[in-house]
């Protein structure tokens, strides 16, 4: 029997090829990255002991770098166990829950129709590409060249022109023996049974043609020239080709660089995901400015079924909108349509454009750089829906607060996957009380009595708020005691108080300081609102600035304590004082412990997660295997803990010399 390649590739996208082979090797677990979809394991086509077996879900394909074996989820079964071809693809629609297709002699002959489109689609596209370079379509050249397009590009993306006549492309076709029906099954003309003669849809426009993921031309968006054309953008109408809902302008162009990203010779500043901006321009001025993973819409808001082809090509696409107000509205759509479906590794984020430009006006007027920041900044999903409820509301009152909480527990209950559902909850939670909770007080504790003790860290003790038993309310309310109570781990100190002395940091290494996660709650609220300040200002920002801004805010008290606790622990990096050289090598040390010592907590949890489950399973072979890393992971812990300095030397551009100095 034969299979349509539309159901092949069906079946392909609906199972993961590393589910395929999953079930008959066992993952190396220190080589895969399971968030990239990159797995690796010892081959089950030969012997051999270290794993050379390698398969990325991305491509749907697998190689082994010792035996040199390679292919897709279908030669795997038929090489490996032996199954005929329609048995393996048997096999795959099974695991997808797709019903196998019954002989259909009208499905082949439809098939071999669309062959027949496809090469109609192919003339009408070198059609539009040569009458771009006759005197007819010069005003179209003149544009493009207005905006900024090269030649290259222009090639590269078999931009053409459709000249201003009602029967231009229709005459052509004919000429070269297309019947009618092929001519309007492609939709490249206008008819219907109140139209006597049909006539070309595309009239006096730019052409730009949109491809399959299997590079094929199956549609069309063109771009008027003329001010007074009814619609600025037209797009094909929807055919047997073409569903628009369902394509992506330049997808199949965009899910290469997206997976050759990172290797040698590649660009990946931007690279590494997939970017979806909002136009044709967009899209191929990225292209010019060297970022070739970015896609598009077709002139429509983001469907259900587009969102889900970048899921295919990237666990975390970047979703980019202008910074005005019809793009932040776009941008919350965008979120309210992606948050059903998100679950662990597959989620969104969103990059805002500022003062309202779009990729194509960045990227052309000031270069590249500035897009990089724009998406180094990206947020993600949970800061954009919680920054949209949040924005343009006074919550003064119990019943305002009341109902905010209910609008955030409304929003996340509609995550299907439960345990990402369960995080997003916890996580608003946490954004609630930090949000809700009464700013420090200089001269009194306020009502941290009342408060619930933090999570502890580090050396510096425990991190909440609460009064210590034991003690007088008058030595409770003592800046020494509260002072003690009030600071958090030094680590974190040295990593917030450097950046408030060095705020240049935060545009040097944007990328790094904006995800920075804080045990101390304080520093969570000092932080959210220090990056407020900082994407307010923008570049102009300097440390008298931000200090002004943040004590305007009522953090005046934590930062003298966390100023007093850097002075004390002679850590002359992070203050005012040092060189921005040496401000910048401490942080950068700082933050490299910081991050360890966090993946270690995260892989603690995790073993003890699976310790459990492999315990309540009795699976004898399993529980010695992971107290054995539990016991590494401690191990490693201690030693974190242990180290005696979070910073060697102080730097000489600062003045001071390895050691300890004095003040």
């Amino acid at each position: 029997m034969r299979f349509s390649n539309a159901f092949l590739d069906e079946i392909r996208d609906r199972v993961s090829i590393s589910d395929v082979i999953g079930r008959r090797v066992t993952w190396d677990r220190k080589k895969t990255n399971v968030s990239r979809g990159d797995y690796w394991a010892c081959c089950p086509f030969h012997g051999e002991k270290s794993p050379s077996f390698h398969c990325e879900d991305r491509k749907g394909r697998y190689h082994c770098f010792g035996c040199g074996v390679s292919g897709d989820h279908f030669r795997f079964l038929t090489d490996l166990e032996g199954l005929s071809f329609p048995e393996a693809v048997q096999q795959i629609a099974d695991l997808a829950g797709v019903a196998m297709p019954q002989p259909d002699r009208e499905a082949e002959q439809r098939e071999k129709e669309r062959m027949g489109l496809v090469e109609v689609m192919e003339m009408a596209t070198r059609f539009f590409e040569d009458q771009l370079q006759t005197p007819g379509g010069a005003k179209a050249r003149a544009y493009l060249r207005d905006r900024g397009l090269t030649g290259r590009a222009i090639e590269t993306f078999r931009l053409g022109y459709a000249p201003e006549s009602r029967n231009a492309l229709k005459e052509f076709l004919a000429g070269k023996g297309v019947p009618k029906e092929a001519i309007e099954a492609c939709g490249l003309v206008v008819h219907g049974p109140d139209i006597p003669v049909s006539y070309d849809r595309f009239r006096d426009r730019i052409m730009f043609p949109i491809l399959s993921v299997r590079e094929k031309v199956i549609a069309f968006g063109g771009r008027a020239m003329s001010p007074d054309a009814p619609a600025k953008y037209l797009n094909s109408n929807e055919t047997e080709l073409f569903h628009k809902g369902s394509v992506l302008y330049n997808h199949a162009r965009a899910r290469k660089a997206a997976q050759g990203a990172g290797r040698a010779g590649q660009d990946d500043r931007a690279g590494g995901t997939v970017i979806a901006v909002e136009g044709y321009m967009d899209v191929i001025a990225l292209y010019q400015a060297g970022i070739e993973n970015a896609v598009a819409p077709l002139g429509t808001a983001l469907t259900e079924n587009q969102l889900e082809l970048l899921w295919k090509m990237t666990p975390e696409p970047v979703l980019c909108f202008d910074g005005d107000g019809a793009g932040i509205r776009a941008a919350n759509r965008a979120a309210d349509l992606a948050l059903p479906f998100i679950k662990p590794q597959r989620t969104v984020r969103f990059a805002l454009l500022p003062d309202g430009k779009d990729p194509d006006d960045l990227v052309r007027h000031e270069g590249r750089a500035p897009f990089d920041k724009v998406m180094a900044g990206a947020q993600p999903l949970d800061g954009m829906i919680w920054n949209r409820e949040v924005q343009g509301t006074n919550f003064d009152t119990p019943e305002s607060r009341a109902a905010l909480e209910a609008r955030l527990r409304q929003v996340t209950a509609v995550i299907a996957d439960e345990d990402v559902r369960r995080h997003y909850q916890q996580a608003m939670r946490e954004r609630l009380n930090t949000f809700f909770r009464p700013p420090q007080r200089q001269g009194g504790s306020g009502f941290s009595g009342n408060r619930q003790p933090g999570r502890g860290g580090g050396r510096g003790g425990p991190q909440g708020n609460a009064v210590p038993s034991g003690i007088s309310d008058r030595l409770a309310r003592s800046a020494l005691v509260r002072g003690a109570q009030e600071l958090p781990a030094l680590r974190e100190s040295v990593l917030a108080l450097t950046v408030v002395n060095h705020p240049g940091l935060l545009f040097s290494d944007y990328d790094e300081i904006a995800i920075i996660e804080y045990e101390n709650r304080d520093l969570q609220r000092l932080w959210s609102s220090l990056l407020g300040i900082a994407g307010a200002v923008g570049a102009r920002l300097d440390r008298d600035r931000l200090i002004e801004e943040l004590e305007a805010q009522g953090f005046d008290t934590l930062l003298r304590g966390l100023d007093q606790q850097i002075r004390n622990s002679r850590l002359w990096t992070a203050t005012a004082e040092a060189a921005p050289e040496d401000a910048r090598e401490g942080y950068l040390q700082a933050l490299a412990l910081h991050k360890r010592t966090r993946a270690l907590l995260w892989q603690r949890r995790e073993l003890e997660r699976e310790l459990a489950v492999a315990t309540e399973e009795g699976d004898g072979e399993r529980v010695p295997q992971i107290l054995r890393a539990l016991q590494e992971v401690q191990l490693e812990t201690v030693r974190m803990e242990n180290q005696e300095a979070i910073i060697e030397g102080f730097g000489v551009l600062s003045g001071r010399v390895k050691g300890p100095a004095g003040k």
